[in-house]
Order: C-alpha cells, then structure tokens, then sequence
C-alpha cells in the first residue's frame, strides 16, 4: 500500500505508523489511510500532512478488543462508540500490526493498573521541582552508601583471608605488611561509610521536617476541601427538600412557559385516578433523520457525520376519552398472571418470595468514594457493603420480568403495534431500579448465569462475561415467539456528587414468525446524593428503537424526561412516537417508568408538515408495574423474581453466579467473610490475566500468533446488514446442561 508500516525509531514501546485501508461506508467502501500507534492510542489521517492539525479518529487501546478477520482484515473496537474496520495490503502487514497493537494494548494496561496503584498509595504524593530535586540528591547520597557498603565488604573479606594467612605462614614480616595494607584499605573504607552515613542522614533530617510540614499542609487542605463537598452537598439537599415543598404547594391548573412542558386541555373529563387528562397530551421534538441505519444503531464509526440533526415538532392531542385506568390495570394484571399461569408440560416449580433481611452495617459512601473521582466505576474497590447479593449477569436477566409484553408483541399483525409493545417492555426493565441503590457484583471473566422460567413465566436466559477490559457481558433470552440477545458495556462518569452509567452495548429482539427485528440502546442513568442524604436513582435521555428485516424503516422514539423541582410535570414521565417507514407517526406512548405505560393508535393527522398534529383514541394501559413486597425495604427492595433469581438450583455450571462464594455469603449475612472472599477472587482474577498477558507478550516476542481469551458460550460474529462485532449465543448451553457436560468451564471461583 504505497509504504509499509514501520516501527517508529527510539521507543521501548511498539509504535507504528504505516499506510492501511480503513473502512468508512457504503458508499465509499475503504478508503487509503495513515495510521499511528503510539502511546497506547491507534490514531488516523487522511494524510501523513494532517498529523499536525486534524486527526480523523483514535481509539485507546486499554479497552480495546482486537479481533482478526481474514487474512488481511482486522476490527479494533472500543465495545461500542468506536470501531474501526482496517484492511492490510498482505497477512504479513496484517500480522505485524496486530502483533503491535496486542504489545501496546498490554503495555497500556500494565501502565494504567501501575497508575492506579501509585494513586492509591500516593494519595498525598506533592509535585515539586524541590522535591525532585532533594529525591535525587538522597537518590546520589543513597548509592554512594551502596558503593561504600561493597567496598568495605571486599576489602573485608580481604583482610580476614589476610589475618588467616598470618596465622598460618613462615614469612611473617611479609605478611603483617599485607594484613596492615589490608587494615588501611578497610579503615579507609569505614570511615567514607561512615561520612556517608552523616551526609545522607543530615540530609534527610534537614528536608524530613519541611516534607512533614508539607504534608501536613496537604492533609488540612485536602480536609477542608472535603468539609466544604460536604457542606455543599447538604445545603443542596435541603434546597431538594425546600423545592419539593414548594411544588407541593404550586396550584396544579398553573401553565408552564417552556415548551417541551406545554401541555393542551383535549377534553376535561375522564382524568384517570394517577394522571390528569393534560398529561396524555404533549410536545415531542422528533429527529428528522428517523430512518437510523442499523450501523449507527450498533456504534460503528464513519466519516463525515453531520453535526446536530435537525427536529421535528409534533403535538398529539387525545380525542376520546380514555378509559377508566383502574379498570385497564386489573385487565393487564390479570392478562400478566394469566400468561405466566399458562399450563406447560413441566411442573411449576415452588420458589423462594423472599431473601435473609440485610444486616445493619453502618457505613459512609463518601468516605470510600471521595477517593475515586474521576475513575471508572468498575475500577473503583468496593466493599459489599454497597452492593447487593445479586451479579451484573443477575441484574441483566431482571429486565425480562415483564417479557409477556414481548409474548402479547409477537402475536400483533401490524408491525408498527408491535413496536409498541417492544417500547413497553424496553421501558418496563427500568421499573425496579427506582428504589434499588445497591451496586451489583462484578462478574468475574468467564462467569455464567442461567435463568430456566419456562415452566411459570415461558422464557429462559444465559448469559456470560466475555471480556474483563472492557467490563463486557452478553445475555441471550428465547421465549414464546421472539428471541432477545444484548451486548451490555458501559462507561461511568463519577463527580463526586452524582455517578452517571451510559450503556454502550445494543440490544437486540427478533420475532422469528414476521421476520421483524429491532435494535436500541439503554439510556444514561444517574445515581444522585453519593455525598449526602438519601441514594435515588433517574434514568434520562432519548432511545430510538430502529426496525430492521422485515422492519425496516419503523422506529419509535422515547424521551426519557430527567426528573425536576421545578416542573408540575409528572416525575420519570417517558413519552414517545410510534412511527412507519414514511416517517408517519401510528401509535403514541406515554407514561412512566416506575409505574405504567399507556399507549393509543393516532386516528388523524392535522397541521403543517412541519408542526403536525395527532389526536389519538383511547389510551389502553399495556404495562403496569407490580409492587414489591410491603417489607422488601428490609431486603435490598427486591421485588419477588429478584428474590429467587440467586436461590440455589441443582446442576447448574460451575461458573454460575449462584456458587459465587463472596455473593453468597452475603446474602446470608455474614459480610466479613463475603469481603475477604471478594479480596481472594479479584486477586485470582488479577493473577490469570497477568499470566495471560505474559503469554501473549512471550508469543509476540517469538512472532507467533496469541489466541485471545474466547468465551464460552458466546462467540463474535459480524451483525447482520453491517460489519460490527458483537457477541452472539453458540447455541449449545443447554445441550451440554442436559448432557451435565461442563468440561469446558473454567475454574474461576476456587
């Protein structure tokens, strides 16, 4: 390709810099680009000239998967907004470059861990040009120590075999004038240890007294610095109360200025008992590009993106009234316990309801995360006192407690009422988080969970972690008519204050019987008052769930509202459109996500093209939240399936979530020892990857290839209509559960 790639001259680290075609769309196909590798960063030009002002994209490397493709292809992605699809002019380029960046990529996460640590045990540490200065005169004081230190040894040693030699000799006139010589040299030597013992502890104590006062100094700034966080974060929680009150008082018939609060009087009666007739009326502001291409929908990088999309704004009225909505929830509830009630040819296994109550353990999170601003949240040491007695794979498979929606969704003739439903249930997996504040376990690389509901609820799930950098899962679920499968990853922004979680990995569902399959993202979490006060929880930000196969060109679009003081709105509201391939909206969304969704069919079409309005029928209630139980406050607020998903099941794989010691312990309340288990197998996690990565390094050193680490049940595979990688179910978990075939676990736990 023109010029190879190269090792750049004068680095201990691979480095590289070469010509290669990168991937950038359909249109374009793959295009000449010059690549660098340097510092564990892959960046791109258009141009070697541009290297100085206009890099086209970079990808750091420490959480970078590296997967080969053919001969001359390889795929660098980051696990979800990055990923470069990157084509070598032979398998020998291709090697050298995979070779390379699997070198930096191990480098860049020896360099981070090492970066960490030093921040752990150096919280304190002062940079100063005077403390280099006086660490590098002790440094020189400190050798000559070692000098004289071998000096006197060796002429000691001397002087011994000397006086042995006295001892034993004839001519003792010649050998008192060595054994003399030999006393001087050491007396010589003594006395430069000796001056070189004062300088170094006259040195030491003349700069130990100003680095105490220093040190001191740091502490009591930093000590001030954390009361004034403090006081802060309680004035901002009593200005949370004093806003709560005041919107207690605000008259409700009261109308808001800002337009995405706007709302129209359809018609005064028929209010339901929870929310009023203006809340089934809104503004949504809708982008104009609506038919999102499935690559976009995964993350993919390409050239060229436009900025900020355009809008479209549109009002949906209601015509009708809506019916009575206690009516429609004991409909839904009794449609709910009738589908998961259903007769099948097993017999309905008898579960816990409830798990052993949490022990008081008093304990600050402050106290803990003040030291982790600005890390990544699965960096971050947490004792299980902050966590609940359930895994990341546990909590992935909570989101299919209302899965009968996607039942009632694969029996819907048209498509667009379908997606409804899909919608729905995309929102229904937030309902239990609205109170739930404890942090799940981290699976550990290779952990598994199943979840067999077929016999009661009709579905059944496995999941896995794949991959440890980055913290990546995968989770396949089938059930009557569809099948649903996600790539879960994230990134944490921690400010002290506040932790926001944005999911990275898309979720997947296919109704086999349409051909109909749909893709979306999770939205942007934020857990609120980490300082002080009480632990709540938001989710906010837009979803737009994409049709693909036979669905193409349908989408909805979700506005997840953040919560607000100073709004009359209804709190954790979600409103949304159902629109076809023309960009037509056919069924409207609304509701919230810790308690129900309505949906109803537009009926008619008024306004401008740009400004149009729908006016819908009747409101039907589709999800309905169930209640946890009255006393599950005192059980992490576990809702009835989150109580049986970690009860003990017999034959299950010995990586299950379930035979994990540490979170076992911990439901059982004896937190201790779940803690020191926890130390034990992070510490064997941490000690297999370094094996790992000494492997892969001693195989790029010899030039050949290092297999990566390869899931169990899980492979990558390119997604359809697009050249992304995700992981994808292998199909044969429960053949092997059948066969109680686990040879192919590995040992993670003991």
């Amino acid at each position: 390709m023109g010029e190879s790639a190269k090792a750049l001259p004068g680095h201990a680290e691979p480095e590289m810099k070469g010509w290669l075609l990168k991937w950038t769309n359909y249109l374009k196909g793959y295009q000449r680009r010059w690549f660098v590798l340097s510092n564990g960063v892959l960046s791109y030009y258009r141009n070697q000239a541009e290297m100085s002002h206009a890099c086209r994209g970079t990808i750091s490397l420490h959480g970078a998967l590296i997967h080969t493709v053919d001969s001359c292809t390889f795929v660098i992605s980051n696990g979800g907004t990055q990923t470069f699809h990157i084509k070598a002019a032979n398998e020998v380029e291709r090697q050298s470059w995979v070779t390379a960046l699997e070198l930096a990529k191990a480098k860049a996460i020896r360099t981070m861990e090492s970066e960490e640590e030093e921040e752990d045990n150096n919280a304190l540490a002062i940079p100063s040009e005077e403390l280099n200065v006086v660490i590098r005169d002790l440094t020189a004081r400190l050798e000559n120590l070692k000098t004289c230190y071998d000096l006197i040894s060796k002429h000691g040693i001397a002087l011994q075999r000397a006086l042995q030699d006295l001892e034993t000799g004839d001519d003792l006139a010649t050998k008192t004038k060595v054994v003399n010589e030999r006393a001087t040299l050491f007396r010589i030597s003594a006395n430069a240890m000796k001056n070189a013992c004062s300088e170094y502890l006259q040195t030491a104590q003349s700069q130990g007294h100003k680095w105490s006062k220093m040190l001191q100094h740091e502490r009591d700034q930093r000590q001030h610095l954390e009361e004034m966080v403090e006081q802060l974060a309680r004035q901002h929680s009593h200005l949370e109360q004093a806003a709560h009150r005041q919107r207690a008082n605000v008259a409700t018939s009261a109308t808001s200025d800002d337009e995405d609060n706007e709302f129209y009087d359809a018609q005064e009666e028929g209010a339901s008992t929870n929310n009023s007739q203006e809340d089934s009326s809104f503004i949504l502001k809708i982008p104009m590009a609506h038919r999102r291409a499935s690559n976009d929908a995964t993350g993919s990088s390409s050239e060229g993106e436009d900025g900020n999309s355009e809008t479209q704004q549109v009002l949906v009225v209601t015509e009708k009234t809506k019916e009575n909505t206690q009516d429609a929830v004991d409909r839904v509830s009794n449609a709910s316990q009738s589908m998961s009630l259903v007769s099948t040819p097993k017999l309905i296994r008898k579960r816990r309801i409830r798990v052993p109550d949490k022990p008081n353990y008093p304990l600050n999170l402050w106290s803990i995360m003040k030291n982790c601003i600005g890390k990544e949240l699965s960096k971050i040491p947490m004792p299980v006192n902050f966590n609940e007695p359930l895994s990341m794979l546990q909590r992935l498979t909570e989101d299919y407690e209302y899965a009968d929606l996607l039942d009632k969704a694969s029996q819907c003739d048209d498509p667009c009422e379908q997606l409804a439903y899909v919608a729905a249930f995309t929102i229904s997996s937030y309902s239990t988080t609205s109170n739930r504040t404890g942090k799940p376990f981290n699976p550990l690389l290779g952990e598994t969970y199943e979840c067999d509901r077929t016999d009661d609820l009709g579905w059944r799930c496995i999941a896995e972690q794949v991959s440890h950098h980055p913290p990546m899962a995968a989770i396949h679920c089938e059930g009557k008519g569809w099948a649903c499968w996600q790539e879960f990853t994230m990134t944490t922004k921690f400010r002290g204050k506040y932790l926001q979680v944005i999911p990275l990995g898309v979720a997947h569902v296919d109704f086999p019987g349409t051909g109909n399959r749909y893709t979306w993202r999770k939205v942007t979490t934020t857990v609120h008052n980490i300082i002080v006060g009480k632990l709540w929880v938001d989710h906010h930000g837009d979803m737009d769930i994409v049709g693909e196969n036979s669905a193409t060109g349908i989408k909805c679009h979700l506005k997840y509202i953040p919560y607000s003081y100073f709004t009359r709105d209804t709190q954790r509201r979600v409103k949304g459109v159902v629109m076809n391939a023309d960009g037509q909206v056919k069924w409207v969304l609304n509701g919230t996500w810790d308690n129900k969704i309505e949906i109803a069919p537009v009926i008619s079409t008024n306004g401008t093209k740009d400004s149009p309005i729908y006016k819908t029928g009747n409101y039907k209630t589709i999800w309905s939240r169930r209640l946890p139980p009255p006393d599950s406050d005192k059980y992490y607020s576990f809702t009835t399936l989150a109580c049986q998903l970690n009860e003990w099941e017999e034959d299950i794989a010995p990586t299950d979530s379930r035979r994990r010691p540490d979170q076992r312990l911990m439901e059982e309340g004896n937190w201790d020892d779940s803690n020191a288990e926890k130390v034990r197998l992070e510490e064997k996690q941490r000690f297999r990857r370094r094996e790992r990565e000494a492997e892969a390094e001693a195989a790029a050193a010899e030039g050949r290839p290092y297999p990566p680490y390869e899931p169990v049940w899980f492979t990558k595979l390119k997604e359809e209509g697009n050249d992304t990688l995700s992981h994808v179910y292998r199909g044969d978990y429960w053949q092997s559960k059948n066969m109680q075939d686990w040879s192919k676990c590995p040992n993670i736990f003991w």
